[in-house]
């Protein structure tokens, strides 16, 4: 077999359908890591994550026979990581009415918009704060780093509904980070700032 880089993952998923499980623990380590990036950014907390990321990861093992390759591997995993973040979601609102936890999250090797903007604890909270419908576009656009197409398939909504959402959602981050432009080291809006 091919090392991990020179296979494609549809390749991949061919020989996983067939039963090679060499092929499959490749899959699943290959995208592993924006899996686990997505549901935690869904969830909002490292606990909620890891149990959305290893349903996902069991769902997408199940159901590789499934998996008819009318979208690439990647999108239809991220659309299995963005349902069980979401059943995770519906799970802890059941399990109890707390709020959710805003302990800092692991260094991760993809980046995101808490990494450039240097506060990740700040911009936990705000997608926490944000609607399900915003929330979910956003992420998978700026962490999956999926294309417009590919989160409206996720989604199962028109193209256009997925830019406004995301566009919705990014104008309620700004006004959400923008509440603390006065903290130090962040520097604030005015005439003479862009």
């Amino acid at each position: 077999m091919l090392p991990d880089v020179e296979q494609p993952d549809a390749a991949l998923v061919a020989a996983a359908q067939q039963g090679d499980r060499t092929a499959m623990e490749r899959l699943l380590r290959r995208h592993h890591p924006r899996i686990t990036a997505v549901c935690r950014r869904l969830t909002g907390n490292d606990a909620d994550a890891a149990d959305a990321a290893q349903e996902a990861m069991i769902l997408i093992v199940r159901n590789i026979g499934r998996f008819d390759g009318r979208s690439s591997f990647g999108t239809w995993a991220y659309r299995v990581a963005t349902n069980s973040s979401l059943d995770e979601l519906r799970r802890r609102r059941r399990r109890s009415a707390e709020p959710l936890d805003d302990a800092a999250l692991p260094e991760r090797s993809v980046p995101d918009a808490g990494e450039i903007l240097g506060d990740r604890d700040l911009l936990t909270s705000a997608l926490a704060a944000l609607p399900e419908e915003f929330r979910v576009p956003v992420v998978l656009r700026d962490v999956a780093d999926l294309d417009y197409a590919e989160i409206a398939e996720v989604l199962s909504i028109p193209v256009g509904t997925v830019k406004s959402r995301i566009a919705r959602a990014r104008a309620q981050l700004a006004a959400l980070l923008g509440n603390h432009e006065g903290r130090p080291g962040r520097p604030t809006s005015g005439p003479d700032r862009p």
